[in-house]
């Protein structure tokens, strides 16, 4: 069973046409994301020994299959599609009721700080590996 979690549509994410405007399934994704990790007691960004650790996004992605609109409660799942040796990749199924409203990809690299604000990324250590491919 993937993760999944729920989203009511506010007005302000409605656009002109009284559906939800194509940027805010990103920030959906992001939510969804976030709810997934914590539910392993796990972040998208964290300090550890004054260094922060994190996985910004280098690939996101949505195709867009029905108009979801205000008061809409929206059904996202959260599947981990791929964990690499320095990235993982999500899918998310967006649904309202039955109908399939939007389908989304998300990869994010794994990062450490290696000062002055500057990032490189790393392999993904062995404990977070085990947490991102527990089965879903």
């Amino acid at each position: 069973m993937p993760f999944t979690t729920t989203r009511r549509v506010e007005f302000c994410d409605t656009d002109m046409a009284g559906i939800v405007h194509f940027s805010n399934f990103f920030r959906y994704m992001e939510a969804a994301e976030s709810e997934f990790l914590r539910s392993m007691g796990l972040s998208v960004t964290w300090l550890e020994s004054g260094l922060r650790f994190g996985f910004p996004r280098v690939s996101a992605k949505c195709d867009y299959l029905s108009p979801a609109r205000f008061e809409d409660i929206l059904n996202i799942a959260v599947i981990v599609e791929k964990v690499g040796k320095k990235s993982v990749s999500y899918r998310y199924e967006f649904h309202c009721g039955e109908r399939t409203v939007a389908v989304g990809q998300m990869t994010a690299v794994y990062c450490r700080e290696k000062g002055h604000g500057q990032l490189e990324s790393a392999e993904i250590p062995d404990e977070l590996r085990q947490h991102l491919q527990k089965p879903n």
